[in-house]
């Protein structure tokens, strides 16, 4: 399993370790990441993505999981991430022909 988010593609980042002596030795810094169940509004589904503690708080400050997903560009997003999109995208259109 990848350690990338699978919403916003944030991935392992290198950096250095500085000493007190100021020796610099390589090292990752890795994600925060940890598995959400996100509830879909449109779909009414729950799915299980593993994201970053980052984007859990995106998600909320958007206004959920189908916002944050319309809004998003489709390079950032996993396969499971982009699935989820097109029916979302799918979803609404729907609705928007229904209403009209």
């Amino acid at each position: 399993m990848s350690r990338r988010c699978e919403l916003t593609g944030v991935g392992p980042m290198i950096g250095h370790n500085v000493s007190h002596s100021n020796i610099k030795t390589k090292r990752r810094f890795l994600p925060a990441l940890s598995p959400a169940s996100l509830q879909s509004d449109s779909l009414g589904q729950t799915f299980k993505l593993r994201i970053s503690n980052a984007a859990l708080r995106t998600l909320d400050f958007k206004g959920g999981l189908d916002v944050f997903l319309l809004g998003a560009k489709d390079e950032q997003l996993s396969p499971r991430a982009l699935k989820i999109k097109a029916q979302v995208k799918a979803k609404a259109k729907a609705a928007a022909q229904a209403a009209a």
